[in-house]
């Protein structure tokens, strides 16, 4: 009986895949919480027969299967068309620029997810581009595997976070099981899962003032008002203050009023992305932040960058999120960013779409969590922003 090996690949004799995962750790010292996902990444790996997933094979049971784009990937791609852009379509009273994140893979919702699986789709997202850039997130996700795991491998970790103790409530919700189920699933569920390792998992909510006892109850958190959720992909939670109610940290709640919510929205994700520079010169830029998970009622999807355009002689700002959707193809985007026509479509998206009520945003933040820190990441809580 063999197994691969979570790390390089490698398919050895069980009895031997044990020590050679370790040995790729020899140098260093090993954390007893890494060691054991590392176990549990082997068993992943070689336990076929007991998952839910209709492939046969070890390593195509954990790891994800998705269509790899060539040329350096959909970002690398997305950043020529913007630089194109900007070259043909610059005016003299207009000012572009656009901040992306670095690499991420484009995972679609396949036929077996279609409809649910959303979700679960921007965690790998999410995950693609830690294993990518971060090495402190590459040694902890996933048992130090170095992939991103399929859906039904994500559902165990998810099992595993709550069985540690994250999100206690959120796992109630579901009676403690997500294996082999077809619901929906939220932010919630994906701070839950990377907290789990240590990565600061972060929840923004943007919200109008009196929606917030409606809308920001969440079986996830223990510190939400016992109110009513709308479903988990619904679900929001509030920051504890010294009240313990809803606590806004946007510098620009006191004039919410005056300015659309999409405004707002759009003026966080550009501070994300800028990291609240006030000066970024036009042009294209790849920053240091990662992308955003982006929730709404009844889909998600990823936020990779943002494009503002400072128009006429008063240079009013205009936004386009630059965004990769679930539920679009990965050949169909990397066929318009490659012949550089009707790729706006994909992945530009104004202001003016921005209509549902509320929305959720989930990044990660540098280092990693230990000790009382990660004690304080079990229970799940957010920041709320003031449409």
């Amino acid at each position: 009986m063999s197994a691969l090996c979570p790390v390089c690949n490698l398919t050895l004799p069980l009895s031997l895949i044990q020590s050679h995962v370790n040995s790729h750790f020899e140098d260093d010292e090993i954390d007893p919480q890494i060691e054991s996902d590392h176990h549990l990444a082997l068993q992943l790996a070689s336990s076929s027969s007991s998952d839910p997933s209709p492939s046969s094979s070890a390593s195509s049971s954990t790891k994800s299967q998705f269509y790899s784009v060539g040329n350096g990937g959909l970002i690398c791609l997305l950043r020529n068309c913007l630089e194109s852009e900007l070259k043909s379509k610059s005016k003299p009273l207009e000012c572009s620029t656009s901040l992306l994140s670095g690499y991420v893979d484009h995972f679609q919702s396949s036929k077996e997810d279609k409809g649910w699986g959303c979700g679960w789709r921007n965690i790998q997202m999410q995950c693609s581009h830690l294993l990518f850039y971060r090495e402190e997130a590459k040694r902890v996700l996933f048992g130090g595997s170095d992939f991103v795991p399929d859906i039904p491998s994500l559902q165990r970790w998810l099992e595993l976070a709550w069985s540690k103790g994250f999100d206690v409530s959120g796992a109630l919700h579901f009676d403690n099981r997500i294996c082999g189920s077809k619901r929906w699933i939220g932010t919630t569920e994906c701070a839950a899962l990377l907290r789990s390792f240590g990565l600061k998992a972060r929840i923004v909510d943007f919200a109008p003032k009196k929606s917030k006892s409606m809308y920001l109850s969440v079986p996830g958190s223990a510190i939400a008002p016992k109110v009513k959720s709308y479903g988990p992909m619904d679900r929001y939670v509030v920051k504890k203050g010294g009240s313990g109610k809803g606590k806004a940290v946007d510098s620009h709640s006191s004039n919410a009023s005056r300015i659309s919510k999409g405004a707002v929205l759009m003026e966080w994700v550009w501070n994300y992305f800028s990291d609240n520079r006030l000066n970024v010169s036009s042009g294209v830029h790849m920053t240091n932040k990662g992308p955003l998970y982006f929730q709404h009622e009844g889909h998600s999807r990823t936020i990779v960058g943002i494009q503002r355009r400072l128009l006429g002689t008063t240079f009013t700002p205009q936004y386009n999120l630059l965004i990769l959707d679930p539920a679009d193809f990965t050949r169909a985007i990397e066929k318009a960013l490659i012949e550089k026509r009707g790729w706006e479509g994909y992945l530009k998206r104004g202001a003016h779409t921005l209509t549902c009520p509320e929305y959720q945003m989930l990044y990660v933040d540098n280092g990693i969590a230990d000790g009382e820190e990660l004690e304080k990441l079990k229970t799940i809580d957010s920041h709320f922003v003031e449409f």
